[in-house]
């Protein structure tokens, strides 16, 4: 029998050659949003990993919209061309699928990198006001963030779309927007950090709203053969919090909008989370989504082993898996996880002579 991790898997025409996926990882490497030598490297790296999808880390649509004054853009000519740049030498080489994930921080921007701390950057440190559905602060000591009006909320819709446009230029395979971590979007979703009584606050289904609205005109403006995916928090981990059930609620409505499917995680929202850490501890998550929607579900979180990743598919808890930290540690993850499976990866010939030739299969 064919291993499920190395079974190829069709998104409308994009065709995946195995399960795996490279989750989307900030590097915080980026300069005025545009992306550089560093990501060549990084992406480059990446793309010879024999994975069957890459997705570019949280690339903001706006400038206010970034995590930290280093993280990618894609909201300006400039920002486009540098994302060219760096393409043009990673598809050189590689022809590994590539997603971008298309995000806006809201109250969570204006950081420092952690490795300088990540707190909230002021003003006069090269930080910026932020923007959140409601003027609550993710910490204590953050400035209070600036409360959407119905202009901003149109703005960062238009902004989305604008950014999709562009990815569809760069000739980027899928898009997927980020609705997860305590990211703009998930600030909209739970009822912990959206206080409005206007249309886009209070019930389940105003919260949801702009979500909707902004999956809705991205599919419209994004090519129809291309994939468009999204990533949530299934759950808050705080009582009282955005949870599993109303995620399902989304993906229901989700999917009368062609999303192609749902990366599945949890947390992000608060710092008063209380997550209980374990080996595939939000694969239920995934698995719950996928057998009450019928939508395809890409499952994470702390996914380390290959065979618990076959185990993960084998059992219809998900249709992908995705890893990010172990595969920076092991960016050769898949190659182990085909030789412990008996399966096939690509790979450039250069590379050929570092194990069994009988391990790789030329890439396209």
């Amino acid at each position: 029998m064919p291993s499920p991790l190395f079974t190829p898997l069709h998104l409308r025409q994009l065709t995946l050659p195995n399960r795996i996926v490279i989750a989307p990882m900030c590097q915080y490497s980026a300069v005025d949003g545009n992306v550089g030598d560093w990501h060549v490297m990084h992406l480059g790296h990446l793309s010879h990993s024999g994975a069957g999808l890459l997705i570019i880390e949280a690339t903001g649509v706006a400038p206010e919209g970034r995590i930290t004054p280093n993280c990618p853009g894609l909201w300006h000519d400039a920002n486009e061309a540098a994302f060219a740049r760096v393409l043009r030498a990673v598809r050189q080489y590689s022809p590994m699928p590539i997603a971008i994930q298309l995000a806006h921080a809201g109250r969570k921007a204006s950081c420092a990198v952690p490795w300088k701390g990540s707190k909230q950057l002021p003003q006069s440190a090269g930080g910026w006001a932020t923007v959140a559905p409601s003027a609550i602060p993710f910490n204590e000591s953050d400035a209070a963030p600036l409360a959407l009006d119905a202009a901003g909320i149109v703005r960062i819709r238009d902004a989305f779309v604008q950014s999709a446009l562009r990815a569809d230029r760069l000739g980027i395979d899928a898009v997927e927007i980020h609705a997860a971590h305590g990211y703009l979007l998930h600030q909209f979703l739970s009822p912990l950090t959206n206080r409005r009584d206007d249309k886009y606050g209070g019930s389940l289904e105003n919260r949801m709203r702009l979500t909707l609205e902004v999956f809705s005109a991205v599919r419209a403006a994004w090519p129809e053969h291309k994939p468009l995916g999204i990533r949530i928090s299934a759950s808050d981990w705080v009582d009282g919090g955005w949870d599993l059930e109303q995620t399902v609620t989304l993906a229901h409505a989700l999917k009368t909008l062609g999303c192609d499917y749902i990366h599945v995680s949890s947390g992000g929202l608060s710092p008063k989370q209380q997550i209980a850490l374990a080996q595939g501890y939000q694969v239920p998550f995934a698995q719950t989504i996928k057998r009450k929607t019928g939508l395809p579900t890409i499952a994470v979180g702390l996914i380390t082993e290959p065979k618990q990743a076959e185990a993960i598919l084998a059992d219809g808890s998900a249709d992908l898996v995705a890893l990010a930290r172990g595969m920076l540690y092991n960016p050769r993850w898949p190659w182990h996880a085909a030789a412990e499976l008996g399966a096939q990866v690509s790979a450039p010939p250069q590379y050929w002579r570092s194990t069994s030739a009988s391990l790789f299969k030329p890439e396209p």
